[in-house]
């Protein structure tokens, strides 16, 4: 019996180890934006263009033509109060006067002016509703020296023709104590020489506006005129108290930087105002959406104006 030889089984390779698993990178697709979407974003971009363009349109058309018909209506007023209160010897001769309130109807009709009512006051807001008197000196009639500001443009621009004043010129004004008479001594600019100073016991009318000069005369105001008329008779009494000096923002071609607080509170109103009217005519309808929000748009808009006109100097 022969032995049968049995080999060793061959030793086998092992298979090779798989290479290890490599993450692959998530690929991350941004899906085009939804059509309506789109929409959207472009009305609202065209929607906040829309609005700054249509205010700066709406304050240039407000300050050289809507504000005269609002000075105007305010004259009216003020004509009416003021009338009554000579009537009943109540209007004010001096003393803290709140300001905005009439004082005096002024007439110069070399320049323009019958029966103007003149405020309280000389800053930006005051000087809406007509001639402004600055409140630290007197009225007029009253010894010293008293100053009536007014604008040259806006609002219907009623100091406007005083600059092309003269020597001799008539100015009337009538307050509480009666009526005061001047005569223009002269018309002076920056450069200028002063007048001599005013004599005891007599009194000085001195009108102030802005005016250009040079290649902006006649287009552009950059500069105070001032005309100074010499009160001719006997001053009125000259009640104390008057405040002795006056803010920065009732001087001349100052603005009112007051106006900047109320207009950082209705500018973002007006933004998002004007967002809501878009969004809520993307819902609700064309129509609809404009009956209801073009009366909230727009009144907003008035008082944007109001701030932006009261930030400008307060003689344009």
């Amino acid at each position: 019996m022969s032995a049968v030889m049995e080999h060793p089984p061959a030793p086998t390779t092992p298979p090779p180890a798989a290479p290890p698993r490599q993450s692959l990178p998530r690929l991350r697709l941004r899906l085009p934006a939804a059509p309506a979407q789109r929409s959207m974003r472009a009305g609202f971009a065209l929607w906040v263009g829309l609005i700054a363009a249509g205010l700066v349109a709406w304050t240039v058309v407000y300050a050289f033509g809507v504000s005269a018909l609002q000075e105007r209506h305010d004259q009216s007023v003020l004509y009416s109060k003021l009338r009554e209160e000579l009537s009943a010897a109540t209007a004010p001769l001096g003393g803290v006067i709140e300001p905005g309130s009439p004082v005096a109807l002024i007439s110069m009709p070399s320049a323009g002016l019958r029966d103007v009512v003149v405020v309280e006051g000389t800053a930006a807001g005051d000087l809406t509703a007509g001639p402004g008197h600055r409140r630290d000196t007197p009225l007029p009639g009253q010894a010293g020296a008293s100053l009536i500001f007014g604008r040259s443009t806006f609002f219907g621009g009623p100091f406007g023709d005083i600059p092309s004043a003269h020597p001799g010129d008539r100015i009337t004004v009538v307050t509480g104590q009666g009526v005061a008479h001047y005569l223009v001594r002269d018309v002076r600019r920056a450069g200028d020489p002063y007048p001599p100073p005013v004599a005891a016991g007599k009194g000085r009318l001195i009108l102030a506006t802005a005016a250009g000069s040079g290649w902006r005369s006649g287009w552009a105001s950059n500069g105070a005129v001032y005309v100074d008329a010499d009160l001719q008779g006997s001053t009125f009494p000259t009640p104390s108290g008057r405040p002795s000096a006056v803010p920065k923002s009732e001087q001349p071609m100052q603005g009112d930087p007051a106006a900047l607080y109320s207009l950082v509170f209705w500018l973002p109103l007006l933004g998002f105002a004007g967002a809501a009217v878009l969004w809520v005519r993307q819902r609700w309808g064309a129509w609809q959406t404009w009956v209801v929000g073009a009366p909230v748009v727009l009144a907003l808009t008035w008082a944007v104006t109001q701030d932006v006109v009261r930030l400008l100097p307060n003689l344009l």
